[in-house]
């Protein structure tokens, strides 16, 4: 769940008493944050002062980006708040660049990039950042290979060897993987691949606003 301390709009009391009427037991809150967020104390505050009105679980976390092929994440530089990283890519990192949506949609419509290219460089970046992630506190795997979805590529591109490859890094590293109800991810053919592959899987509401979290539809169908 996000909150108004960056991708959200409401505060993280809001956000608690809305998760406490949806009968959560535990909640992650996982604003975005990198390099330049100056926000994480009070943010860890907030969340330790609501700890005190309800009997949920509450732990920090913040949503970090992975922007280099060698799993390089854009960290914030305290970490000593939090109590889990949730691990995304939204941009593919290709050579020095990072592509969006459509930059890679170009470039397979050019052939410069095949689809299976796309889901290779995705999963050995996912795996590499996962491994980094991991050193510092509890990790979440963000939205799984949703960037493919957003690029027109077809989840059939990654192979069963790149999904053994995810699955023994979310393994080996203890990552949790978040089933996301608002970006509609992983697909339900990759729940049911990880889900066979003993990989944890969590609900994430991944929302913005407080009204929707513990809101499920798609994560009820998969």
């Amino acid at each position: 769940m996000h909150t108004g301390f960056s991708a959200g709009r409401d505060a993280v009391g809001v956000v608690v008493s809305a998760a406490d009427r949806a009968g959560l037991t535990a909640l992650t809150l996982a604003d975005q944050a990198g390099p330049d967020t100056a926000w994480l104390s009070a943010y860890a505050d907030a969340v330790r002062r609501a700890r005190h009105r309800t009997e949920m679980t509450l732990r920090v976390a913040a949503e970090v980006e992975v922007v280099r092929p060698d799993g390089w994440l854009a960290l914030p530089a305290d970490l000593t708040q939090l109590d889990a990283l949730s691990v995304a890519i939204s941009a593919l990192p290709y050579g020095d660049e990072l592509l969006d949506a459509r930059a890679i949609r170009t470039r397979v419509a050019a052939g410069e990039l095949s689809a299976e290219q796309v889901a290779e460089l995705l999963v050995a970046a996912t795996v590499q950042g996962l491994e980094r992630a991991c050193r510092y506190v509890p990790t979440q795997l963000a939205r799984p290979l949703a960037l493919l979805a957003q690029a027109g590529v077809d989840d059939t591109a990654v192979s069963p060897a790149l999904l053994a490859d995810l699955a023994s890094a979310c393994r080996t590293t203890g990552t949790l993987v978040e089933i996301s109800e608002a970006w509609r991810s992983p697909s339900p053919r990759l729940v049911g691949l990880l889900r066979d592959a003993s990989v944890s899987l969590v609900p994430a509401s991944d929302a913005r606003y407080a009204a929707e979290v513990g809101g499920w539809q798609y994560l009820r169908r998969v």
